[in-house]
């Protein structure tokens, strides 16, 4: 016998005690003496017997789950490498308390919502993971009203009921700026990210802050986040007759491939041109050069708002979290414009 096969009745024949004993004792309930009760724990550690989430789920209307729906094209996910990261951060902390992930990939805002009211109604999660917020959410009002519970990444424009984990970006993109200013770089570009996206946004609008602090005027292109629009708008800011020094990228992502892009045309970097990505994904201290950005820590986000969500749905406490600044993280990608 395995642990993950052992069952009540096994923890009942080995105790020399009835299952309903053994019921109440793990599920925590009053009528058994404390004698028998911890002859029966000892029994179910010895056995090494866990709770199935399904079972427990019976019994405390609970499903042992968090939900995570992404509206994103599928594309765009599977080469960022923050999702990766932040599911795993997730995981640490569901993996230590018997709780699993439910992923959802839908299409459209019109998916999105059938997938939020199924997955409440069918009572298969006990609340939800909610990323990429819109300057206009409507997941959070539905999720109220449908009587569930969420935390959010960032700080929803009108408030919200539920936990919010927020990480200051604001002094990280002034340091970047303040970065580039001073290895001599005045033609700096920012290929930003989808201005839908909260996030996306603000990223653009604190770098044109800095950037007007600095006294320069920054050429922004507007993306979706995914590498390939990252790549395209490269192009067109190297064809341009004044192309910019530096570029600042809206995600690692879209570094890259726009190194990708200069590396493809000759171009000597960071001699000839700086580039830096703003969310601090693993993976760009691996490229060449290495890439300059935020420390931004996908992981403990993920951990972050994974506790948030099980403290507020097991204990009722809606805590705010403020992770930690994202700082600039300066590595090879980034040094002094050549002369011309």
């Amino acid at each position: 016998m395995t642990p993950a096969n052992v069952t009540i009745n096994d923890v009942a024949r080995a105790a020399g005690v009835s299952k309903s004993l053994v019921s109440l004792t793990l599920n925590a309930r009053p009528g058994v003496a404390s004698e028998t009760r911890e002859r029966i724990l000892q029994t179910a550690r010895d056995l090494g017997w866990t709770p199935h989430p399904g079972a427990r789920g019976l019994s405390t209307r609970r499903a042992y789950a968090l939900g995570l729906v992404l509206r994103r094209e599928p594309r765009t996910i599977e080469v960022d490498p923050f999702f990766a990261s932040f599911i795993a951060g997730v995981e640490t902390v569901l993996a230590e308390r018997g709780n699993v992930l439910v992923l959802t990939v839908v299409p459209d805002r019109a998916a999105e919502e059938r997938a939020y009211e199924r997955l409440i109604a069918d009572k298969r999660v006990d609340g939800f993971l909610l990323t990429d917020l819109l300057a206009a959410d409507e997941r959070i009002p539905l999720i109220s009203r449908l009587g569930s519970y969420a935390v959010s990444l960032g700080e929803p424009p009108g408030g919200s009921p539920f936990p919010v984990i927020t990480r200051d970006y604001d002094s990280g993109i002034d340091e970047l700026v303040r970065h580039l200013v001073q290895l001599g770089h005045r033609r700096i570009a920012h290929v930003s990210g989808d201005e839908r996206m909260l996030h996306g946004l603000r990223r653009r609008e604190r770098f044109e802050l800095a950037a007007a602090a600095a006294g320069i005027s920054p050429v922004v292109v507007t993306t979706d986040f995914s590498p390939e629009q990252g790549a395209e708008a490269t192009k067109a800011l190297l064809e341009t007759e004044d192309r910019p020094t530096a570029i600042v990228y809206g995600n690692d992502p879209m570094a890259i491939a726009g190194m990708g892009v200069a590396h493809e045309r000759g171009l000597d970097l960071p001699a000839e041109l700086s580039i830096t990505g703003l969310d601090g994904s693993h993976i760009g201290s691996f490229v060449y050069p290495s890439l300059t950005t935020l420390d931004n820590d996908p992981a403990g986000w993920g951990t972050a708002a994974a506790t948030a969500l099980l403290r507020l749905v097991e204990d009722g406490e809606p805590g705010d979290v403020a992770l930690p600044p994202a700082r600039l993280v300066v590595r090879a990608s980034t040094a002094p414009p050549s002369a011309g």
